[in-house]
Order: structure tokens, then sequence, then C-alpha cells
């Protein structure tokens, strides 16, 4: 996709149907942070409200999975959607600030998060949790989650938890510190917004 019109609604939505999930899901990079998400499963919809909020990528997920064995395969499939999503968004990368950082704190709790969008999918996940479940959530679900998005967004993506007691406060300065670090990296350098902020020209690949 073409973004030598950076004028062009940064808009996008995937549907993805498999035998254990159903996901509709659309987005704004250029929204307001206005969210409507239903994934069934509570804290997941929490944290997803929290990235759109802190993002202002507006969001729409609407999940049906097969809750009845566990939380995994819809939070799985929920990050590769909307991960998904935002590369369909982003179209060719053009004029995009392409990095991205923040340092979230939450009460007691302090996140960092380094984002490149740079096609090239990575993560570094340097979180850790005292409790196995946060409600009916298995905490170990939220680096599946992260996983998720880095793969299909085509982000290379660092998130660390430098210090913090409160499972909930962890999580969530997790998903606001994506949020901001995102917001940044997808914002149009108007110095450069007709060109791929990569020497090679390119973003993608083992470029």
């Amino acid at each position: 996709m073409d973004r030598t019109d950076t004028s062009a609604p940064r808009r996008a939505a995937v549907a993805r149907t498999t035998k254990e999930t159903r996901i509709q899901v659309s987005v704004d990079l250029d929204g307001t942070g206005r969210y409507d998400v239903s994934t069934g499963i509570g804290f997941l919809d929490h944290m997803l409200e929290q990235l759109s909020r802190h993002s202002l990528i507006d969001l729409t997920v609407k999940a049906e999975g097969d809750l009845h064995i566990d939380f995994h395969h819809t939070t799985e499939d929920s990050g590769i959607a909307i991960g998904e999503a935002v590369a369909k968004a982003l179209g060719e990368r053009k004029g995009i600030q392409r990095y991205g950082h923040a340092y979230v704190p939450m009460d007691e709790a302090l996140t960092r998060c380094a984002i490149d969008l740079s096609n090239r999918p990575y993560l570094i996940w340097k979180v850790a949790f005292t409790r196995d479940k946060l409600g009916d959530m298995d905490t170990e679900l939220f680096k599946e989650w992260f996983q998720a998005f880095a793969q299909a967004a085509g982000a290379t993506l660092h998130l660390e938890n430098l210090y913090g007691e409160n499972n909930h406060h962890i999580v969530e300065s997790c998903y606001k510190a994506l949020a901001r670090a995102l917001r940044s990296a997808i914002e149009i350098d108007p110095r450069k917004a007709d060109a791929v902020p990569s020497t090679k020209g390119v973003l993608g690949g083992s470029l």
C-alpha cells in the first residue's frame, strides 16, 4: 500500500477465523483513542482499552473463542489480529517516526518499552509475575499476547518491568508503555513524510 498521500486515512480491518477463534479487528492509527472491545476475557478487554486510549489508536475488537478450554487461543489470536491490522494500516511505512519509547509508572511499578516498526519482528520480554493468575487469566498469557502482536505488526519490541510488586500494576504498565511507544512510532515525520525511514529505502525481511 502506497502512502505517498500522507493525508489518506490510515485505517484497516482484519477478520481472522480459525477452528479456535473468530476475531474481527479494525484500527484507525490517526484516531482519538476510542475503543469498542469484547473478547470474552474481562481483564484482556481492560488491557486492550488501555492500549487504545493511550496510543490514540481507535480500536474495535470482537472476538469469540474456545474459552471453555482456556484463554490461550483468544489471547494469542487477538494479538495476531491487532498486529495484522496495525501493519496493514501502516502500508509501506512511509513517513513514520518508526521508533518509539516510553517509561510508564503505575504506583509502585515502572515499565520501559522500546519499539522499532522495522517490519522485523522480535520480542524481548523481561517481565516476571508473582501470581499465576489475575482474575481468571493466566499471567503467562501476557507474553503470548505481546509475542503475537510483535510478530504480526512487524515490530521489534523490548519490554522490561524495572520494578513492581502488584501484578495488576505490572501488566497494565506494560500495555500502557506499549501504547505510548507505539503512539510515537506511528506518527508522521513532517520533514520526511514521503520517505521510508531507512537508508535501504524499504523496511522488512533481512534488509
